[in-house]
Order: structure tokens, then C-alpha cells, then sequence
């Protein structure tokens, strides 16, 4: 007996649409992971035939542009976003610019260059502040302490401006401080110690009182 091929064609979906004959089909999920391996093996291929050599050519640019990845990584450390403000200086707990220098210190001591330079950074802040040259004020950025006791140690204000940014770029950019780095700061606390502060600001404050004074 002969079936039109219109009815024959819908008699074989119908009994080929029966799940016996769909028992061992792959998964939605492999079905996708298939397409993608696939779509992956003809951008490879793609890319194999455009690239000069062939897969081994593009092996080696694949090695090279791992290679300049990793280097960049090592040089600028793990990528964090920056904070929309820099956070407070010191912590809660008080301690002295002594106490802050001897925890540099043995930061230092261990290899713990990140640590130290945030101690001796806040060595050199709150000595400062022992010595009047800035007023005590909870929640004060280094930034702003830079900024402040540069204008009592003109002499100094690119160094302290330096000193601010390493500790930001350690406590919060993400990057790594060494040994150099501590050096500097330890050399600039050593020397803020031995160095008197700018009196212009008096001195003229004075003499404009004293003009003032004989006027009247």
C-alpha cells in the first residue's frame, strides 16, 4: 500500500517525537556547553589561520599577552577601586609618635613593608602634633596632614605631599611598599624632628599689629 509523502512525513514525526526514541539525548545544559565548545573551536580556528604560523603562532601570542598581564599585575598590584574619600589616618586607639615609630620599626624588621610605612606615616603625624605644629583632629586624612604641615615646613611640603600619597597608595590603591620606601619616611621624621617650623606667618601677623598699634 503507497502513503503520500505528506502523510508518511507526519506519521514518521509523530512516532519519532515518542520519548523511547529521546531517552539518551544530551541535556539542555550539554547541548549548550556543545555550541559553545564549538563556537570557541571555530574562533581558535579563525584566528589560527589569520595569525601568521598558524595555532603555533597563535600560541605564542596567546603566551605573550599572558606574559605582559602578569607583569603588570606584579608591578601595580591586584586593581581596587579607589574610595570616593580617603578614610581617617588613625584608628580609634591613641598611641604616641614613639609608639607609632616602634611599630614601624618592627614592620620592618620582619619585611612587612606595608605595615611599616602606615606606622611610620602615622609616627610622623602625630609628632607633629605633639609638637603643636598641628592641631589635634580625629578622622584627619594624611592628605590633609601633608597639606597642613607643609604650610608650618615649607621646607618640606613635597616630601610630606610624597609621604601621603605612598601611605594611600599602600592602604588603599592596592599597592606594595619596599624597603626604599620606609627608608624615605624614616628619613623624613628624622629630620621633621630637627627642623623648626616657619614663623613668617607670626612675624608679619606681628608686625602688622605692632604698625597698627603705634597708628592709634
Amino acid at each position: 500500500m503507497t502513503i503520500p509523502r505528506d502523510p508518511a512525513r507526519e506519521a514518521a514525526r509523530r512516532e519519532l517525537s515518542k520519548g523511547m526514541y529521546h531517552e539518551n539525548d544530551p541535556s539542555l545544559f550539554q547541548r549548550a556547553l556543545n555550541a559553545f565548545w564549538d563556537w570557541l573551536d571555530r574562533l581558535f580556528g579563525a584566528a589560527a589561520s589569520a595569525t601568521p604560523g598558524g595555532a603555533v603562532g597563535l600560541f605564542v601570542v596567546i603566551l605573550f599577552v599572558v606574559a605582559v598581564l602578569a607583569a603588570l599585575w606584579w608591578r601595580l598590584g591586584t586593581p581596587r577601586r579607589q574610595p570616593t574619600s580617603a578614610a581617617a589616618l588613625f584608628d580609634e586607639r591613641t598611641r604616641s609618635a614613639a609608639e607609632h615609630r616602634a611599630a614601624g620599626e618592627a614592620h620592618a624588621a620582619q619585611g612587612h613593608w606595608n605595615q611599616a610605612v602606615q606606622e611610620r606615616m602615622r609616627a610622623v603625624v602625630r609628632s607633629l602634633e605633639e609638637r603643636a605644629l598641628l592641631d589635634v583632629r580625629p578622622g584627619r586624612t594624611a592628605d590633609e596632614a601633608a597639606d597642613e604641615a607643609g604650610r608650618a615646613l615649607p621646607a618640606h611640603a613635597d616630601r610630606l605631599r610624597a609621604a601621603a600619597r605612598e601611605f594611600d597608595d599602600v592602604t588603599y590603591g592596592g599597592r606594595s611598599a619596599g624597603e626604599q620606601s620606609y627608608r624615605r619616611l624614616a628619613e623624613l621624621d628624622r629630620d621633621l624632628e630637627n627642623t623648626r617650623p616657619s614663623l613668617a606667618g607670626s612675624a608679619a601677623s606681628t608686625a602688622h599689629s605692632t604698625r597698627q598699634g603705634a597708628a592709634e
